[in-house]
């Protein structure tokens, strides 16, 4: 079943192999790949010794390394590389979740049912549209990355558990016990979002291995103590680097309560869209102020989390559920707002493993029931019901792939949902560099608009890109004023050449000669 849900998966996300890089965050990764591409000890020691984006991820950057030796620049081979990683992480989510059923001694394992359960819960996960942002985005290897180590070292886990049950601690528990915590450390080296992973374990602990209990948590805790040494440590260098980096927001831009307000807004967001898989964005922007809604749904996740735990007095699964899914969450939530994302698509990666193999045992048990008391209508409408859910699921993993297709189709699709000059311009300097003057110039003009209301800097960058949009149409005299405009305020050189470069095209030589004394060509241009 393991290597049917990751062949499915892997035939889901193929689309993903026609899609471009995008201007968000996919130029530096790659230009990153490019600096670090020589194989030598300079190299090597950079990426295991400083942080990239304000975070310690050097399997991750080095798998870009190995792609840019690989595939140049093309594209396809980044996106192939993303696919089969979370091709591999389907079939592993097929195997803890096996793992688990065996640990709890679920009655599904004697079912008929049981390979198909096993086959809905990889599934569930791998199809479910809030993946495609982890897998069709070459910038989020890191996930897939972090994921194959994550879900290696949770298995590893189990099966060491088990064996401690059953033979106690010896040479082969010991050796589990080992290949668990080197997991753990690539995990890390792939993503820091796993440091919370020990605490996991404990919950795993209370179900399905029914180990934890009053007098057992203090040598469980002890057993886990050099997961918790390697969390500690990288969570301080994460939270260090973050800081002097500028990568993390200061209390001025987000105060404590809006955090606790906009962290509850995303875990009940996180919630329904795993539920009700509907206006899935690629980016969703922290709003100013922060709406009513927020407050609202904050009580709301209260009240649900106040449920879950009163529900784990009696049974353990919905408490240890929950918690595996709020535990990855933590680091991604606004207690440490990093940017300006109010919550993401991504972040889901590793919590919705768990709330997946959940649902999948839920079916076949009520399968299993109606089937006992002989009720084959009900019976065949739960079979059918999974089936209906992973069609759904394709259909729209395929149709939000086309998202993440290019740069124009990126940053439509957040135009549509949230409309913002940002995003105007990132649109516009693509269709500038693809030579669409005219889209180029449309779209600089709605990002001038809207820095013209807020009363921003960037307007003087965003005069001279519309400018250069005009020159490209041979619309000189309009790309002089453009660029005017920019220097109106501003002394930048580039400006200068710019314009310069507009003056002589209209045969206005000594205007012209004079602004190229005063300016300089972009260095990064072709």
């Amino acid at each position: 079943m393991a290597v049917l849900a990751g062949f499915i998966s892997l035939m889901a996300y193929l689309r993903a192999l026609t899609c471009d890089f995008v201007n968000f965050d996919d130029p530096d990764y790659l230009l990153q790949a490019v600096a670090v591409a020589r194989p030598d000890t300079d190299s090597l020691l950079a990426i295991l010794t400083r942080p990239y984006v304000g975070l310690w991820m050097p399997l991750t950057r080095i798998s870009f390394v190995i792609d840019y030796l690989l595939w140049g620049q093309h594209p396809a081979g980044y996106h192939l590389t993303n696919i089969v990683l979370h091709a591999l992480n389907t079939g592993l989510v097929v195997l803890l979740a096996d793992r688990v059923m065996r640990s709890a001694g679920n009655r599904v394992r004697e079912s008929r049912f049981y390979p198909a359960t096993l086959l809905l819960a990889g599934l569930l996960w791998g199809l479910h549209p809030l993946r495609v942002e982890s897998v069709a985005w070459v910038s989020e290897r890191k996930d897939v990355l972090n994921g194959l180590f994550t879900l290696g070292t949770i298995h590893s886990y189990l099966v060491y558990a088990e064996m401690r049950r059953t033979v106690g601690w010896d040479a082969a528990s010991t050796k589990k016990y080992a290949v668990c915590l080197l997991l753990f450390f690539c995990s890390l080296m792939a993503k820091p979002v796993s440091v919370v992973l020990p605490f996991m374990l404990l919950m795993l602990d209370r179900y399905p291995l029914a180990r934890l209990d009053r007098a057992s948590l203090l040598p469980l805790v002890i057993e886990k103590i050099p997961f918790f040494v390697m969390s500690f440590l990288l969570s301080c260098i994460t939270v260090y680097w973050g800081a002097r980096n500028d990568f993390l927001q200061p209390l001025e831009f987000l105060s404590p309560f809006s955090r606790l307000l906009v962290s509850g807004n995303a875990v009940f967001e996180y919630i329904r869209l795993q539920l009700v898989p509907f206006g899935i964005l690629p980016l969703y922007v922290l709003p100013n102020p922060l709406p009513v809604s927020y407050t609202i749904t904050a009580l709301v996740l209260l009240a649900g989390v106040a449920a879950c735990l009163y529900a784990g007095r009696k049974s353990g699964w919905p408490l240890v559920t929950f918690s595996c899914f709020i535990l990855p969450l933590l680091p991604v939530l606004a207690f440490l707002q990093n940017g300006i994302q109010a919550y993401a698509a991504r972040y889901t990666y590793l919590p919705s493993v768990a709330p997946s193999i959940a649902l999948a045992m839920l079916l076949a048990v009520a399968c299993s029931r109606a089937e006992d008391v002989r009720k084959l209508r009900l019976c065949m409408y739960l079979a059918v019901l999974p089936v209906a859910i992973i069609l759904f699921y394709g259909a729209m993993t395929y149709r939000m792939i086309g998202v993440w297709e290019n740069t124009a189709s990126f940053w439509s699709r957040v135009i549509e949902s949230q409309p913002r000059g940002s995003s105007y311009q990132k649109r516009g300097m693509y269709y500038l560099d693809a030579g669409n003057f005219q889209a180029a110039y449309e779209d600089f003009s709605a990002a001038i608009e809207f820095a013209a209301r807020a009363k921003l800097p960037v307007i003087h960058e965003l005069y001279d890109l519309r400018g250069t949009a005009l020159a490209g149409m041979h619309r000189y005299a309009e790309a002089v004023a453009d660029f005017t405009l920019a220097l109106d305020g501003t002394s930048l050189p580039l400006y200068y050449y710019h314009r310069g470069q507009a003056l002589q095209a209209l045969g206005r030589q000594a205007e012209a000669e004079n602004d190229f004394n005063r300016g300089k060509p972009d260095p990064l241009a072709p």
